[in-house]
């Protein structure tokens, strides 16, 4: 049976090859989005996850065509760059209120569905930035940093009702989000980067993948750098 999977921010980039690949193994996938298309294929809802209406509207959405949510991979994020010194107040309250406060909307609504089930997965993207920190991204590291603490006190609270909570952490990757990224500041990454290179896209979304499949039915709390080595020790 297809389960219900739900990707936010699934209509570009990391999502969207996360959303494409449930839905090539026989899932109904879900994905959320601001603006511009949802390729055929997937179920697009309109969703700011800023917004706590937006959210349970979406769920609604889901729920009346595929079901409720089996599976949750909350993508959504933006990036600000910039030194402290020129970061503005509302930008960085900004980023942590997307990544991270859009994370525990979204986890909160379908968690109700799945407890009352008793199974679900939740996979949260982080990044490797949440561990070993990025100049000039104070708020998105600060973020993705605590995704892991919120991931993993959720795992804990839902472990006993069949659920599991699990982190993918990424290094740098290429998509519409890294392209403000400076030359030098890629090379420096990469220069860390044992093997030599940045992770596919599809590298990640198939940890995704795994941790929502019956295998990974005992991995839960866990985060799983995929990042070519660059984080090894963090």
């Amino acid at each position: 049976m297809p389960r219900s999977v739900l990707v936010t921010g699934g209509a570009r980039g990391l999502g969207l090859e996360i959303a494409r690949m449930f839905a090539a193994a026989g899932d109904a996938v879900a994905v959320t989005y601001r603006k511009g298309e949802v390729p055929d294929g997937l179920l697009g809802v309109r969703c700011d996850v800023t917004e706590e209406k937006e959210v349970a509207a979406a769920l609604a959405e889901v729920r009346e065509a595929h079901g409720p949510v089996e599976v949750l991979v909350s993508n959504a994020g933006i990036i600000d760059i910039g030194l402290l010194p020129r970061v503005r107040e509302e930008d960085f309250y900004r980023v942590l209120d997307t990544n991270l406060g859009g994370a525990f909307r979204v986890a909160k609504a379908v968690s109700r569905d799945m407890i009352r089930m008793r199974r679900g997965r939740m996979i949260f993207i982080s990044s490797v930035a949440g561990f070993k920190g990025t100049a000039g991204q104070t708020g998105y590291a600060a973020s993705k940093a605590g995704l892991i603490g919120f991931s993993r006190s959720l795992a804990r609270e839902v472990a006993k009702r069949g659920i599991t909570v699990n982190v993918v952490a990424p290094g740098l990757l290429d998509t519409d989000m890294t392209t403000d990224v400076p030359q030098s500041a890629r090379d420096q990454i990469l220069a860390e980067v044992p093997l030599g290179r940045t992770a596919r896209l599809e590298e990640v979304a198939a940890t995704a993948v795994w941790l929502a499949s019956d295998l990974a039915g005992a991995v839960t709390g866990a985060v799983i750098p995929v990042d070519g080595g660059g984080s090894m020790g963090y």
